[in-house]
């Protein structure tokens, strides 16, 4: 199989679709056009400098650029789901921190080491697999933590009045917590009901764009599928199932600000 080249100018006219969304932003009354612009440029100079940096990690591979890499990966992560949960108490912002960190690293070195059979700190592994993987677990966890706390702001009457009535916040909690994991889960699961099928994931195209055999690239995608899937099914439970207990004290009481 022939490897396929672009050329910038090539390139560059894929940014013509934007006009699209322009087109139906404008018809749809959506007044996004400045995030659209702003979240291309950023996308595109964020990835171009990815480029570079994986250029250099990939020429000069060295076990402190991949840890490095893959440190700044977990804590953009973390970042980003505490950025978008602003309103979690510090213990519980902990154990997501934890949560995450520990799901992602763990599966990651799984992967790598059992699944793969590379070197721990391959970089050309350890880095796209971790930012897929990462990637996947903090949009799990946002959808997560953002039904768990709108459920528990919905239904705040409900939950006072058991409280009132002496039942224990844990018994109380405990199933706005299985809602939240079953609704930030589904995304991932119905994405391997539809591969195959309905459509070929990001990480077998881009294999097969660069040469690589079907049935490879096939092999590869089953198994970071369900990598992804139990990093997500790890950070979700880690995250809420500990986190949740930090929103009560030793005397029942319930702090619904947490």
């Amino acid at each position: 199989m022939n490897d396929v080249n672009m050329n910038l100018l090539n390139f560059s006219l894929v940014y013509l679709l934007l006009l699209i969304v322009l087109y139906v932003m404008k018809k749809s009354r959506i007044q996004q056009s400045k995030l659209l612009l702003i979240a291309s440029i950023r996308m595109t100079v964020q990835l171009i400098i990815a480029g570079w940096v994986l250029t250099y990690i990939f020429g000069h591979p060295s076990p402190i650029f991949t840890i490095l890499y893959v440190a700044a990966m977990v804590v953009f992560a973390i970042h980003r789901v505490l950025s978008k949960n602003p309103t979690l108490n510090h213990r519980f912002k902990i154990i997501v921190a934890l949560s995450m960190t520990f799901s992602g690293l763990s599966i990651i070195a799984f992967f790598v080491v059992v699944v793969t059979n590379q070197q721990l700190f391959n970089p050309q592994y350890v880095i796209p697999l971790g930012g897929m993987i990462m990637g996947n677990a903090m949009t799990a966890l946002n959808l997560g933590l953002k039904t768990f706390r709108e459920s528990l702001a919905a239904e705040r009457d409900k939950i006072t009045v058991l409280l009132n009535f002496g039942a224990a916040p844990s018994k109380i909690l405990l199933p706005y917590v299985n809602q939240a994991l079953e609704t930030a889960l589904l995304p991932t699961l119905n994405s391997m009901l539809g591969m195959g099928i309905i459509a070929l994931p990001g990480m077998m195209t881009g294999q097969i764009l660069s040469g690589t055999l079907p049935s490879t690239a096939v092999l590869y995608q089953i198994a970071i599928m369900i990598a992804i899937c139990t990093t997500v099914s790890l950070a979700l439970y880690g995250a809420l199932y500990f986190g949740h207990r930090t929103l009560y004290n030793q005397r029942n009481q319930l702090n619904f600000n947490g």
